[in-house]
């Protein structure tokens, strides 16, 4: 988890920097952190592009749209470098999102270690996803993770 955190220092958003590493076998396959694409502005350059998003339970949550989740810029990054992920374990700041949790599932990943659960009422989806998909999942610690403007 230091590399993690050592990876999430790198993150170009400052409203949640976080950070992701994959592994297999004891070696370090990809790593990634909270960013803007490649050629595009930086939140901590340009700020955020934020977007209200409205749940069904009636609350209301503010979302950075600028930038890419931690595990998806790691399983890019292998991909760009043609590293496969398959069998890998992902350890991550928090518990990915829903649709951080679906690539990391179709990328074949086995497992996830994370310093702390994803917020909100979305949390319950991400956690079905990879217990669907046999994901073995260990949250270091239960408090979810919230950040400035969520």
């Amino acid at each position: 988890m230091e590399v993690v955190d050592a990876v999430a220092k790198r993150g170009t958003c400052d409203r949640g920097r976080g950070g992701c590493v994959l592994v297999r076998d004891n070696v370090i396959l990809s790593t990634g952190y909270v960013g803007a694409p490649k050629g595009s502005p930086h939140c901590d350059d340009v700020g955020h592009m934020m977007k209200e998003l409205k749940h069904d339970d009636g609350t209301v949550s503010h979302h950075c749209m600028r930038t890419s989740h931690t595990e998806a810029n790691a399983i890019c990054q292998a991909a760009k470098n043609g590293v496969s992920v398959n069998g890998a374990t992902c350890y991550s700041s928090m518990l990915p999102c829903a649709s951080c949790a679906m690539l990391l599932v179709n990328s074949g990943i086995v497992k996830v270690i994370s310093k702390g659960d994803y917020h909100g009422p979305r949390a319950a989806h991400s956690k079905e996803i990879l217990k669907n998909a046999g994901v073995e999942v260990v949250l270091l610690n239960s408090e979810e993770v919230y950040y400035p403007n969520k």
